[in-house]
C-alpha cells in the first residue's frame, strides 16, 4: 500500500475509542470519539496555505486531508475540533515525507514533522521540538478497522500513551464508486 492508498482508506466517518495513560498523573483516561476525514486535493485553498506558511511548494502526488472530530471523555467532558495535515512525499523516496500542520490560530508556533509508510502498511507520524516529541502509528486490521498508537515525550521523558481503536461508520468511499458504476 502506498501512502496515497493509505488516505483514500482513511476517508469517511470513523468511530473511535480511546485509552490513554498520562504518566505525569499516574492515571488512565478513556474517551470516544466521532471522526470525519475528508481527502484534500493539492490546489484546495487550506492545503495551499499551509504550504506557504511552511515555504514549501506542494507538488503533484502532495495530499491533503481535514480531520473534524467530537469528543467525549468519561466524564462527559466534550472537545470538538479540526485540523488540515500535508504529506509532501520526498522526491526520492515516495513512502516517506513531510508532514505539514495547520497552524494554530493566534500564531502559534507549529514545527512541521515527517511520515513513513512502512513496509507493514503502517503509517508512522513523527512530530518534534528541542523539548517535545510526539509518534503516532495507524494501520488497518481491515478495511473497516484502524488502529492507532501514540506516545509523546517531554524533555524525554515519556508523558502520555495511548491506543485507539477506529471502527468505520457506514460503506468505505472506494466501494460506494464501485457500487454505483
Amino acid at each position: 500500500m502506498n501512502i496515497e492508498e493509505f488516505l483514500q482508506l482513511c476517508a469517511g466517518k470513523w468511530f473511535a475509542h480511546r485509552t490513554s495513560h498520562d504518566f505525569a498523573n499516574n492515571k488512565s483516561e478513556e474517551g470516544k470519539s466521532e471522526i470525519i476525514v475528508e481527502n484534500l486535493p493539492v490546489e484546495h485553498p487550506e492545503v495551499v496555505k499551509i504550504c506557504q506558511h511552511y515555504q514549501i511548494q506542494p507538488n503533484p502526488i502532495s495530499f491533503g486531508a481535514k480531520f473534524n472530530w467530537n469528543d467525549t471523555t468519561k466524564l462527559n467532558q466534550k472537545n470538538v475540533g479540526s485540523t488540515v495535515v500535508v504529506l509532501v512525499p520526498d522526491a526520492d523516496n515516495p513512502h516517506q515525507g513531510k508532514l505539514l500542520h495547520q497552524f494554530p490560530p493566534g500564531g502559534g508556533k507549529q514545527i512541521a514533522g515527517r511520515y513513513e509508510m512502512g513496509s507493514d502498511e503502517a503509517l508512522t507520524l513523527i512530530t518534534e521540538s528541542d523539548t517535545i516529541y510526539s509518534e503516532e502509528r495507524l494501520w488497518f486490521a481491515s478495511p473497516n478497522l484502524r488502529m492507532r498508537v501514540s506516545v509523546t515525550k517531554v524533555n524525554g521523558d515519556f508523558t502520555t500513551t495511548a491506543f485507539t481503536s477506529e471502527i468505520r461508520m457506514g460503506v468505505p468511499p472506494a466501494a460506494k464508486t464501485s457500487q454505483a458504476a
